[in-house]
């Protein structure tokens, strides 16, 4: 499910339905696409299809072209009327831009890695989250946290059946995987929004996954060109490859006992399915589609980026080690990777949504 900070960005039906066209011809896997949001566009929202736009993208702090909404009458509009499910990006935007400026102030040109996660702190992100919140409970609205990246934040969400809540979140495999120490030896590589923070907040997003605090996990899947990541930190783009390493990730946390083998299907596939309402998808069942990975447990490897199959060619695993190999995927009932090859290519097809 594609996010719409693209050129353009996705703020008209019209674009979104361009987004399908293309997928529809490209795509190896199965897809969605959200529709963005501005502090004008809230007709197009209104006018989406719940059936096949899997949610309204917000970006509640610093975003790239038209995607930020920081309008309060605009907010409100957004969360009384969109048709399907919010899903936001929470961070403050004047906490941030403030951060920054006593950094430069400081290191000119010269910021530190080590100082994004004070720049893009703690508090800008509970305090934006904290307001989307309170926005959902305003409107009753259907609301869904990304990219959860602090332990402060943890206390908005509870433990209830999926099914039974309003308000939901997700972690992302850069914030499983890697934490503020891993800045001294991937530096920039891991720069990303949120940030990635300490020690103490890993451990916690992990627990949280486990008991059902946060849903499920994504992976803010954000390949830029190697070149622009090599930059400067005020010159190098926020976001990073995961897709291919995020089932990986989330069995290394099996190996080291912070999930059971049995949550892997929940925190992948089952949660998210419930959650989007995804039809005939997201399950092993009878009369489902036949997506399926096959993953052989116990195939010790090193991330190469010779060997990612990355358009942009570099992985911020590059060089760690993982315990588990995935050898088969099955999309839509085709096979169509095994062992290393790409079998059939362009056989994704369009997600639908079960939605009254």
């Amino acid at each position: 499910m594609d996010m719409p900070n693209v050129l353009p960005p996705t703020l008209t039906n019209e674009l979104w339905r361009k987004k399908i066209e293309i997928a529809s011809k490209n795509a190896s896997a199965n897809y969605s696409f959200y529709m963005g949001s501005s502090n004008e566009n809230i007709e197009e929202i209104k006018a989406i299809n719940p059936f096949e736009v899997c949610g309204v993208k917000v970006f509640m702090g610093s975003s790239t072209g038209n995607l930020l909404v920081d309008n309060e009458e605009s907010l409100n509009l957004i969360f009384r009327d969109s048709p399907v499910l919010i899903a936001t990006h929470c961070e403050d935007t004047p906490m941030i831009k403030a951060a920054e400026e006593r950094f430069k102030v400081q290191y000119g040109k010269n910021i530190p890695i080590e100082a994004h996660a004070d720049i893009r702190s703690r508090e800008a992100c509970l305090k934006s989250s904290m307001k989307a919140v309170d926005l959902a409970k305003k409107f009753n609205q259907n609301l869904h946290i990304l990219h959860i990246s602090t332990a402060e934040e943890l206390s908005l969400f509870s433990t209830q059946p999926i099914e039974e809540k309003l308000i939901t979140a997700e972690v992302c495999i850069p914030h499983l995987y890697f934490n503020s120490d891993d800045y001294q030896t991937k530096g920039t590589l891991i720069k990303c929004n949120p940030s990635i923070k300490s020690p103490s907040d890993q451990l916690a997003l992990k627990d949280a996954l486990k008991t059902g605090l946060i849903d499920f996990v994504a992976t803010d899947h954000a390949p830029h060109i190697l070149a622009g990541k090599s930059n400067p930190y005020a010159d190098c783009p926020s976001g990073m490859p995961s897709i291919e390493q995020a089932l990986l990730v989330v069995l290394e946390m099996v190996k080291k006992g912070d999930l059971s083998l049995e949550d892997v299907p929940n925190v992948t596939s089952h949660n998210i399915a419930k959650r989007f309402k995804i039809k005939d998808r997201g399950f092993i069942r009878e009369g489902y589609w036949a997506d399926i990975v096959l993953v052989n447990l116990d195939d010790e490897h090193v991330i190469d980026d010779a060997d990612t199959n990355y358009a942009c060619g570099w992985s911020p695993f590059n060089g760690d080690r993982f315990s588990s190999k995935i050898t088969d995927t099955i999309v839509s009932g085709e096979h169509v990777f095994s062992r290393g090859k790409f079998l059939k290519t362009q056989k994704g097809l369009q997600i639908e949504f079960s939605r009254s």
